[in-house]
């Protein structure tokens, strides 16, 4: 929705023009009943993300890549090593 105010009105009532406008409304300045200007709500700026910032924070292993072994993939499955484990003796 759409408001449209003289200059004089905007002047006047500034700050509650400024809270309908963060509500979400659009305030068209008019002058002479013609439109100059319009306000709408700002987007807040996106931050750009800067390479390095977990540097020091974070800590890999030197074998992170290595195959897991059957017990620690028995373990990360929690099933068991093989069917000699399951069957009875």
């Amino acid at each position: 929705m759409t408001l449209q105010v003289n200059i004089h009105e905007a002047k006047t009532h500034f700050s509650e023009l400024l809270r309908r406008v963060e509500e979400g409304e659009e305030v068209t300045i008019a002058r002479a009943g013609k439109p100059v200007a319009r306000i709408v709500r700002a987007e807040a700026p996106k931050r750009e993300r800067q390479l390095g910032t977990g540097k020091g924070k974070i800590w890999l292993a030197p074998d992170w890549d290595a195959p897991m072994t059957e017990e620690e993939l028995a373990e990360w499955y929690d099933a068991p090593l093989s069917t000699a484990d399951v069957l009875p003796k």
